[in-house]
């Protein structure tokens, strides 16, 4: 379990944008003046963080809890907006590798490294963040969106606070009428960047890993601000409980790890354990 103290949900925007700034590209976002040397380093850090994943990645062993809500989102049919923290963002490229899932980064040092590696690895891009193009950022997803694609957010990203649930996923699904799908992933092994802002991890090769999903969320298509807070609150609630359930996985027993299966498939508590034991 996380000793965080309880995060207050960011602020939702006061008024939404006119059309004619809705319509704006994001890759028309101007990029950040680098020196040389700035640029020489980002081919060589993207190239360095890729072969650590490819690395470490095939070697986690995964198991997936609530798999039917993810299921909910998975066909193209119905496109959906997967949410989670940056905390987990190593496990999760690698598990969500190779399937165009469209993500925002930013256009700083950081995210042009970055943009490279999740390209790499087969996902794609739209340029924006939560503080510089972010509105252009969420109109190149909900572009992504209509033609069938799924999208991600790192919420809390890029920069924090930790744990605080961003609006842009909870604007995005009103504006497109599409789920939310909120997960964790929760390793056994690994090393924690302590003194980084969201304590990122990075798993240890043949970890075993979990991820959590939390059943979906939906937003009303003709929601108004008071909809959108409600909606943002369930999204911080239920990305909360996936992470603590996920983080404590591998200090539970059996039977506590069985009962969050059952929570999470929507059975009484302790089912599976019942049916195994009258067989």
């Amino acid at each position: 379990m996380t000793n965080d103290p309880k995060p207050t949900p960011a602020p939702l925007p006061a008024a939404a944008p006119a059309a004619a700034q809705a319509a704006a590209d994001a890759d028309a976002i101007p990029m950040p003046k680098l020196s040389r040397w700035r640029r020489m380093q980002i081919p060589i850090i993207a190239a360095a963080v890729y072969s650590v994943i490819r690395l470490i990645g095939p070697t986690l062993r995964v198991e997936i809890v609530g798999i039917q809500h993810a299921a909910q989102i998975r066909d193209k049919s119905n496109a959906g907006i997967g949410v989670f923290w940056h905390r987990c963002i190593f496990p999760a490229a690698w598990i969500w590798r190779n399937r165009g899932v469209v993500v925002m980064n930013t256009v700083n040092f950081d995210g042009q490294w970055t943009r490279k590696v999740i390209e790499w690895l087969g996902f794609g891009t739209a340029q924006g963040s939560s503080s510089r193009g972010g509105m252009a950022g969420l109109t190149a997803l909900a572009q992504k969106l209509g033609e069938g694609k799924h999208v991600a957010f790192t919420v809390d990203g890029p920069r924090g606070p930790r744990y605080v649930a961003k609006p842009g996923p909870v604007i995005l699904a009103r504006r497109m009428n599409c789920p939310i799908s909120v997960f964790h992933i929760g390793v056994e092994s690994g090393y924690t960047f302590k003194k980084s802002w969201d304590l990122f991890k990075v798993p240890m090769p043949f970890s075993r890993a979990v991820m959590i999903f939390a059943p979906v969320i939906r937003m009303k298509p003709d929601g108004g601000g008071d909809d959108l807070k409600v909606t943002l609150a369930e999204m911080q609630s239920s990305l909360e409980r996936v992470r603590d359930d996920a983080e404590a996985w591998f200090a539970m027993s059996e039977d506590e790890k069985s009962d969050v299966r059952d929570e999470y498939a929507g059975r009484d508590r302790g089912v599976s354990r019942q049916t195994h034991t009258h067989h």
